[in-house]
């Protein structure tokens, strides 16, 4: 369950928070990767997003991604479901993210005969975010079918603000970058936990670095950009 909400921000904030402004990779062939660390900042694995496709222009595009984990080592990890491949639709300046993407919910099917249905709400940012502003909230509602019952996970992401706009250092360099923090709720078996992530976005980039809490405001877990090529 951390690696689905850590993959969320990841995707979500690479797909960009903006479209006027290009805080997104606006070209196909830029690859974006991250380390994904633990709560004592090392490296547990990696993410590598691509971007393959690029229609439209301004307040209107379409963005197709290839989203792939690696393990310590930059592999593929066995039985890894491999590349995903994701869009985001700008639409009259406002990026839509449907969440429901992020799970191979035909790959799980296939794989284990297990009927899996996805529902929510997409995520929406706007164009033209400033420090003080809030988000619309964004949920995904997965329910597996076990004959006998079904379980349902439910992942919430709620109060989402811009905070600041400022400079941020990563391994792949210095960028201005605005300051954003959500509240991540998921609930398994009538079991809920909750999280706050905080991210920071970058022109033309995306997301440079992200950070999850608990509960109790304890750093659990963080991921930051490593490497930038063909931007």
């Amino acid at each position: 369950m951390k690696r689905l909400i850590m993959a969320l921000f990841i995707i979500a904030a690479a797909s960009g928070l903006y479209a006027q402004n290009s805080f997104f990779p606006s070209k196909a062939g830029v690859e974006l990767l991250y380390a994904n660390n633990d709560a004592k900042g090392k490296p547990t694995g990696y993410s590598r997003l691509s971007t393959k496709d690029v229609s439209g222009s301004g307040a209107n595009m379409t963005i197709t991604y290839g989203a792939e984990s690696l393990d310590k080592n930059l592999k593929p990890p066995k039985n890894s479901p491999g590349e995903m491949t994701l869009k985001a639709v700008i639409k009259d300046g406002v990026l839509i993210l449907d969440l429901n993407q992020m799970i191979p919910a035909n790959l799980i099917q296939q794989n284990t005969g297990i009927n899996v249905t996805i529902s929510g709400t997409p995520m929406e940012l706007p164009t033209d975010l400033q420090p003080g502003q809030t988000l619309n909230d964004a949920d995904v509602t997965v329910t597996v079918d076990l004959a006998i019952m079904k379980m349902n996970t439910v992942i919430k992401m709620t109060d989402g603000q811009c905070l600041a706009i400022e400079d941020v250092t990563v391994p792949a360099g210095t960028f201005r970058a605005y300051k954003i923090t959500q509240n991540v709720s998921a609930t398994i078996m009538r079991k809920t936990t909750t999280s706050k992530t905080v991210a920071w976005y970058a022109p033309n980039i995306g997301t440079i670095k992200t950070e999850t809490y608990d509960a109790k405001n304890k750093l659990t877990s963080s991921s930051e950009l490593i490497e930038v090529k063909g931007n």
